[in-house]
């Protein structure tokens, strides 16, 4: 017990031990101790020497302390002193290190002082990375580490966190890869988001921080992990915006989940994430006094946005994340903060980088921001209000920057949006009583701040950028310079201010100015040979260009020449030879006799060797460090690639070569034609083809539903057969229960009402009769006026007529006997049916009845089966043409099968002959040999003695299993 009172405060007698020692012994204990009290204490005793001695205690104790983590599992309390120890060892923050620094005098300078923090921390730095590389050299030890993380004790769970985060620290990579191939490590770490305590869920945010980063394959399993559910829910109940230093963090971690990971920026969107970020974008009326917490999340927050959308984005994962802010409101959120009052600089500076990534290359977005109007009186468009701010010289820089980018990004593949601002140039669309986008560039273009100029040039760029259209419609804006003087064209002015330089005092670069008219122009004239033409009817542009191109000027104004010789390219490539001093040729010829083609090449090519230019070509977004530096634009790189080798062709390339090339063009154009035309043409067949398979389609449909239609109705039909033969049972048995006598003529309501109906279908029957006898009558009176005239001719047609006169009158007699009977019956029936009284007529009434409906019914089942039989012969006769087609097309396939067969008879009898000529040839062969051999004394035998003897080998062999038997 002296030695631990002598550790742990108390002073023993005699010489004390260096901390060397002490920790030896301390050690030898945690080895040695049998007693779990002991090595607990002795472990205890390291972690209060750890951070003084951390050298000594890392060196000689993280074997032990290691062993302690794998042997003593059960004892919560030594496992936290463990790896308390573990993390003082490893950790390298500045605030625990401040006791390896040694103290500087008073009189120090503060140069001497922050050189010894700077060695002192990285001293500590490298000290961790060492401790680390021997923690890690087995990587049983990190997979120790995460199956303590699933000990719930806070003594154990988080030590542990805050070792395995100071490990991820120092060594990430080798870290990463052992959590990564440990089998359910990255699922463990999640568990800690889930802890209810906040200092261990905060410290788990912290490590897997460190455990995302630049690892496509632990973020993808982060994410599937549920991480953006619970990450997002811990953002919404620390208070979205308003929340303190975990938002930070939770927003840090999804950064690392979705920058450059295009699968998690699938995911996010799939899962209807970006839904829930606009909440976070709520802001009220009164926005001053934010904290600084609260910008730094909504900052964050801003560049989560930005993260879904970037440019370097695939192009369809970028569309399909617009297409979800706009319409879940979340770019309306954006732009109410972009016009709202109070928002600090640097968010509002943000916001407009994040508009301008939203609304880029989405023509629905662009056309919803060129809508929004500012809130002031009266209402200004949101545009015409960045505009201002771009080209006041007294606004930061960045948001400058920030609102050129906005503006690019609304113009990117938007010629709506470019005509817009075109139109606002010219002089039938010019308000007098508004400020408007054009007039602002035009201001900004021709002000005396160079970075005005240069921002209002390279946004009007844009507003040619791959449009034609507009590149002529800017050649009719007129400027009115000073009073009394006529106007001049906007080339015109670009040109004159080109052309004055220096003499023009400005507030900022020359350089830069000339720098932004240069890019404009090349934008201008490239692929317009209208634009080219009106440049060169100037005459001093071309001399100008020559004489900048050809001086020998210092470092600043090589890009100017570069640019200058860029121009001069374009209006040679894209002339049309319309004016006759500047023609292809003759600019070739000038180029050769004033500046050399050689030199002209090498002047272009100081374009792309400027250290500006391959920043500017990295990203859409214009970022620089300072003004002077803002030079070049990302599209303009773009064209300057495009453009350099064609131009350098084109000036080494002789009239002749030119020729060729022209004619070349043309035939091209002509296949071109061509192929433009074929392509119509089955543009149109496939259009054709299309309908015609619609129809086929509708048509198979409509037969499909007939089928139907006619299947339902066969099955009705035999419905109705089956009822109108369950009647008829029905119906034999009543009438055989009143042949009984179990009714005598209590005739039912029903059957009087039938009989009703049938004394009415005789009347009816009974007055076409009569209408027929009347025309009857008529046509004998007139044959017996045409008889009496016609003589002895006519008298048997008279008897023919007397025949059928007599005939008619018992056919009327019949009726009127009929008539009187079915009177007679339906009186007794009603009388029947008032007072029913059996009697003795009541029999042959119900006989007669039967036997009328009989007679009904067989004439009705005659008739039907008329039809039936009618139907069946339309079927029959149908079957019967199908029949017959299939019957012809089978004969046709079976005369061709037996001309087939009547070629290969030919051939097979033809095989045959030569095979019995082949025959009679061997057998003429044979019987010569055999002669031959006869005539040589060799006994042959004959085809006759052989049969012979083969005929007694048969026989002697039956006789043999006769015998047998």
């Amino acid at each position: 017990m002296n030695f631990f009172r002598g550790v742990m405060g108390g002073q023993a007698p005699g010489p004390q031990p260096s901390g060397a020692e002490t920790i030896q012994r301390l050690c030898d204990r945690v080895a040695s101790s049998t007693l779990l009290d002991d090595r607990r204490d002795a472990v205890r005793a390291l972690k209060s020497l750890s951070k003084k001695y951390r050298v000594e205690v890392g060196s000689q104790a993280m074997d032990h302390l290691i062993n302690i983590l794998q042997t003593d599992r059960s004892d919560s309390e030594i496992l936290g002193y463990a790896l308390d120890t573990l993390y003082n060892i490893i950790c390298n923050d500045e605030e625990e290190e401040q006791d390896l620094v040694a103290p500087i005098p008073a009189s120090g300078k503060h140069k001497n002082v922050s050189m010894a923090d700077e060695n002192a921390q990285k001293q500590a730095d490298d000290l961790g990375a060492q401790f680390t590389d021997r923690f890690i050299q087995d990587p049983e030890h990190v997979t120790l580490l995460l199956a303590l993380l699933e000990e719930f004790d806070f003594h154990v769970r988080w030590p542990g966190v805050k070792l395995l985060t100071a490990l991820l620290k120092n060594q990430g990579v080798q870290v990463q890869g052992i959590i990564l191939v440990s089998p359910m490590g990255v699922s463990r770490l999640m568990d800690l988001l889930a802890d209810s305590r906040e200092v261990i869920r905060n410290d788990g945010l912290l490590l897997l921080q460190q455990l995302t980063k630049s690892n496509a394959a632990i973020q993808k399993i982060v994410a599937f992990e549920n991480a953006f559910e619970r990450l997002l829910d811990i953002i919404t109940e620390e208070g979205s915006s308003d929340g303190g230093i975990v938002v930070e963090d939770c927003l840090l971690l999804l950064l690392n989940l979705l920058k450059n990971n295009s699968s998690n920026q699938n995911f996010f969107k799939e899962g209807s994430y970006i839904q829930r970020m606009k909440p976070w974008f709520e802001v009220g009326d009164d926005n001053s006094g934010w904290s600084a917490q609260k910008v730094t999340n909504l900052h964050l927050m801003l560049q989560l946005v930005r993260v879904m959308v970037s440019p370097v984005n695939s192009p369809g994962a970028t569309a399909s994340c617009q297409k979800a802010m706009y319409q879940c409101g979340l770019l309306q959120q954006l732009c109410t903060i972009l016009m709202a009052t109070g928002v600090p600089a640097d968010i509002l500076t943000e916001t407009i980088n994040t508009v301008a990534e939203v609304i880029r290359g989405s023509q629905v977005n662009q056309d919803y921001f060129s809508s929004v109007n500012a809130p002031s009186n009266p209402p200004r468009p949101a545009i015409v209000v960045l505009l201002m701010s771009m080209v006041n010289e007294r606004q930061p820089f960045v948001l400058r920057c920030a609102v050129l980018y906005c503006f690019q990004c609304f113009l990117y593949k938007n010629k709506k949006g470019q005509g817009e601002i075109v139109a606002t140039l010219l002089p039938s669309t010019i308000d007098a009583n508004s400020i408007s986008a054009g007039q602002l560039l035009c201001g900004g273009l021709f002000s005396a701040d160079s970075l005005s100029n240069w921002c209002a040039a390279v946004a009007l760029a844009h507003a040619l950028q791959d449009n034609l259209t507009q590149k002529e419609q800017l050649l009719r804006v007129q400027l009115a310079t000073s009073l009394g003087k006529p106007p001049v064209s906007l080339l015109q002015q670009c040109t004159n201010i080109l052309s004055q330089g220096d003499k023009i005092v400005r507030r900022g670069s020359n350089v830069q100015t000339r720098v932004g008219l240069l890019i404009l122009l090349c934008t201008w004239t490239s692929n317009c040979p209208i634009a080219v033409t009106h440049f060169l009817h100037n005459q001093e542009n071309v001399p100008f260009l020559t004489a900048q191109i050809s001086e020998n000027l210092g470092e600043d104004e090589r890009l100017v020449q570069g640019l200058c010789a860029l121009l001069l390219g374009i209006c040679i490539y894209y002339n049309d030879n319309s004016l006759e001093n500047y023609t292809k040729e003759k600019l070739k010829q000038l180029i050769e006799k004033r500046i050399g083609k050689e030199n002209f090449v090498e002047k272009l090519g100081f374009i792309t060797k400027h250290e500006l230019y391959s920043r500017a070509a990295q990203k859409p977004q214009p970022i620089f460090p300072s003004p002077e530096q803002m030079l070049f634009d990302h599209e303009f790189t773009k064209l300057v690639k495009e453009l350099e080798g064609m131009i350098t062709k084109a000036v080494h390339k002789s009239s002749e070569e030119e020729k060729k090339e022209e004619e070349v063009k043309k035939t091209l154009e002509q296949h071109d034609n061509i192929v433009t035309q074929y392509k119509e043409l089955i543009r149109e067949q496939d259009a054709q083809i299309q309908e015609l398979k619609e129809q086929v389609s509708s048509a198979s449909s409509q037969n499909e539903q007939m089928q139907v239609t006619i299947t339902q109705q066969l099955s009705q039909i035999q419905q109705h057969k089956d009822q109108y033969n369950i009647l008829k049972l029905k119906l034999g048995k009543e009438n055989q229960s009143q042949g009984d006598g179990s009714q005598v003529n209590g005739l039912q309501t029903e059957e009087l009402t039938q009989l009703r109906k049938e004394v009415e279908e005789l009347r009816k029957e009974y007055t076409l009769l009569q209408t027929q006898l009347s025309g009857k009558d008529e046509l004998i009176n007139t044959l017996k006026a045409e008889g009496s005239v016609g003589g002895s001719d006519n008298t048997e047609l008279l008897k023919e007529l007397e025949a059928l006169r007599s005939q008619v009158q018992s056919q009327i007699a019949e009726i009127d006997c009929m008539k009187t009977e079915r009177q007679e019956l339906l009186r007794r029936a009603e009388a029947g049916a008032s007072n029913p009284v059996p009697d003795g007529d009541g029999w042959s009434d119900t006989a007669k009845i039967a036997e009328l409906e009989s007679r009904l019914a067989a004439q009705t089942t005659e008739t039907e089966r008329l039809k039936e039989e009618a139907k069946m012969s339309s079927e029959s006769r149908v079957e019967m043409e199908q029949q017959h087609a299939s019957a012809t097309s089978t004969a046709a396939i079976l005369q061709t099968e037996n001309a087939k067969l009547q070629t290969d008879l030919q051939e097979s009898k033809k095989e045959q002959d030569d095979l019995l000529m082949l025959l009679a040839d061997q057998d003429h062969k044979i019987l010569t040999l055999k002669k031959r051999l006869k005539d040589l004394g060799e006994t042959v035998d004959d085809e006759d003695d052989l049969d012979a003897r083969d005929q007694t080998d048969d026989d002697d062999e039956e006789e043999y299993y006769e015998d047998e038997d």
